[in-house]
């Protein structure tokens, strides 16, 4: 996947609320926002904070997200991912952070059954997803890159990673979860309790409002992604969506073909869900989930969410309707024209 995974924003939290102070002053009332925007990562992101450090927080997070970005980035030519990418398969030191995604994705790839794979990304480049040169690929040609599709051929001995010659790979699937994660770290260490990100759709919040409610977040509506489907309450999680609106495009055929590719057939996903929305505590496991959960799809996906307890899920099906876990039932709304049931154990 590409670091664009999310240009169009795929849940947001309503802003009203949110914005107290319009010029972005400190204050030493921890009732008022100071409020931050950055564009990175090829996104828009948002940082609202409440508390009397909450500048100094704010500017050592848009910091890290810029490091980090310099990082990860699989296009930029002075990245960690640059490097490995076009080191004709030799070892490449990486700084501490790539070392860890990269751990990290390999891990989930395990525990997805492969699902999340980040070598996938020529196959997304060749799609046009990358480039914005959209086409459907050669079936040989295809065939030719899946066969370097093997997130298990990454080696990685300390900070030093390589990939076999001709394998790319991506972390457009952990990134901004990570560095949701990253930002929410900062923000504890200012003493900050109340906190809202927006990293391009990924939320994360610390605590609950200033008035001890909770964060209302809305998530899209895939079928009319000018609308949004349904709200969700929370207090120190993240709302994190995949979904196939986000980055596609039609065919000359008529057929809709989206970024989310299944490493099976180096295709779009296309096995029952159109939209998967992971909530819980770790913005890193939300990213990967809410990827390798649209790409299992409606027959495999429990699988996969019975080795993480304490996350819940909304699924929107490729027949219109929305199912979702029992944890949100308290505070899940539905304010969309589809139907909606909590998932059950039968």
């Amino acid at each position: 996947m590409s670091l664009r995974k999310s240009i169009l924003l795929t849940a947001f939290v309503f802003l009203a609320p949110l914005y107290g102070c319009a010029d972005n002053k400190i204050s030493e009332n921890t009732d008022i926002a100071v409020s931050r925007d950055v564009f990175a990562m090829d996104t828009y992101m948002n940082m609202k904070v409440y508390g009397s450090d909450a500048e100094a927080a704010l500017d050592e997070a848009e910091k890290r997200i810029y490091d980090l970005e310099n990082e990860l980035s699989a296009t930029s030519e002075t990245s960690d991912i640059w490097a490995i990418n076009n080191a004709d398969g030799k070892d490449v030191a990486v700084c501490a952070d790539t070392s860890v995604l990269i751990k990290k994705a390999v891990e989930m790839g395990d525990i997805t059954h492969g699902a999340l794979d980040i070598t996938v990304f020529p196959i997304l480049k060749e799609w046009g997803f990358t480039t914005g040169e959209y086409h459907i690929p050669d079936e040989t040609r295809l065939e030719a890159l899946l066969s370097k599709v093997d997130y298990r051929s990454i080696n990685i001995d300390g900070n030093n990673v390589s990939i076999p010659e001709d394998a790319k790979i991506d972390l457009g699937a952990l990134a901004k979860g990570y560095t949701g994660d990253e930002i929410v770290d900062i923000f504890r260490e200012h003493g900050i309790g109340s906190a809202i990100i927006s990293l391009g759709g990924n939320v994360q919040a610390i605590g609950s409002k200033p008035d001890g409610s909770g964060w209302k977040v809305a998530v899209r509506d895939p079928y009319y992604p000018e609308k949004d489907m349904c709200v969700v309450e929370i207090k120190d999680r993240a709302v994190i969506t995949s979904g196939n609106y986000e980055r596609f495009f039609i065919g000359d055929n008529g057929n809709k073909y989206w970024h989310i590719i299944d490493p099976d057939d180096g295709r779009p996903a296309d096995n029952g869900f159109v939209s998967v929305t992971v909530i819980g505590s770790n913005g890193l496991i939300c990213d990967c989930l809410s990827t390798a959960l649209f790409v299992a799809g409606r027959d495999k996906y429990d699988a996969i969410t019975s080795e993480f307890n304490g996350y819940d899920y909304i699924f929107v099906t490729d027949d219109e309707k929305i199912i979702y876990t029992e944890g949100l039932a308290d505070t899940f709304q539905n304010i969309s024209s589809m139907t909606a049931e909590v998932i059950t154990d039968d």
